[in-house]
């Protein structure tokens, strides 16, 4: 069994790195679909000011912050289209549904234009299905039809639970299913993004975050079936695509 696994990790590898060979976007395309990101609790203005400056000179499609920095950046990015994205219920998933409401509502009303929040992973190992998806609904509904990305913490799921995670996020008015806070046991993966785009289909988001920190990489999560990437590195990864494509 264990051969059989390995094999089909090998065949999985090599058919996304073909992928992702072959994927020919321009820097700015690439930069579309990344949320720059800056979430670690010691950073200050200046470090936010610094986001916001590579955002505009990169064209990212958002930053993604913690609630009390949303509306800074807001104020920072006013004049141009990049969007600024909140996290909820971070980074564990395990604030009530009416406190996640509550910062959901909070980072609008600062001019936060996506959310992403966290799952309550507890109550999913509970088996109750039906609570996670009233949370979800409960973060949907304060977000007043503004994208909502639902992170799993797939490192803390086995294949069956991933898939089923996926399938009762798509069973709510979610946008995104995401694999990771970045601050759990594991980062991004190409089995698990490639599980995730599988479970939800063509038509559904799917962020990729955590660990990704070149362009290589960010490659293969795209290969996978992200359309979205999440990252601190988003500089490091436009600029190597640069060096290597141009």
């Amino acid at each position: 069994m264990m051969v059989i696994i390995m094999v089909l990790k090998s065949e999985l590898r090599i058919e996304i790195e073909r992928k992702a060979s072959e994927i020919d976007f321009s820097p700015g395309e690439l930069a579309k679909i990344i949320d720059h990101t800056l979430l670690a609790s010691d950073k200050t203005t200046d470090d936010f000011e610094k986001l916001c400056s590579e955002a505009k000179t990169y064209q990212f499609y958002s930053i993604c912050v913690n609630p009390y920095w949303v509306s800074f950046c807001a104020k920072n990015l006013k004049s141009t289209d990049i969007k600024v994205t909140s996290v909820v219920g971070f980074p564990l998933g395990q604030t009530t549904s009416k406190i996640k409401a509550t910062e959901t509502e909070e980072a609008i009303e600062n001019g936060a234009g996506e959310i992403d929040m966290v799952m309550n992973i507890a109550e999913f190992k509970n088996k109750d299905y039906d609570f996670v998806m009233q949370d979800i609904g409960a973060v949907v509904e304060a977000a007043q039809g503004n994208p909502i990305k639902v992170i799993l913490e797939t490192g803390y799921l086995n294949k069956e639970e991933i898939d089923l995670a996926c399938k009762t996020v798509k069973k709510t008015k979610a946008s995104f299913v995401k694999n990771s806070t970045g601050f759990g046991s594991l980062g991004a993966t190409v089995a698990h993004v490639d599980l995730m785009r599988k479970a939800v289909g063509k038509n559904f988001g799917v962020k990729a975050s955590g660990g990704i920190s070149d362009f290589g990489k960010a490659m293969q999560m795209i290969a996978a079936g992200a359309n979205r990437i999440g990252t601190s590195r988003g500089v490091e990864v436009i600029n190597g695509y640069k060096r290597a494509k141009l």
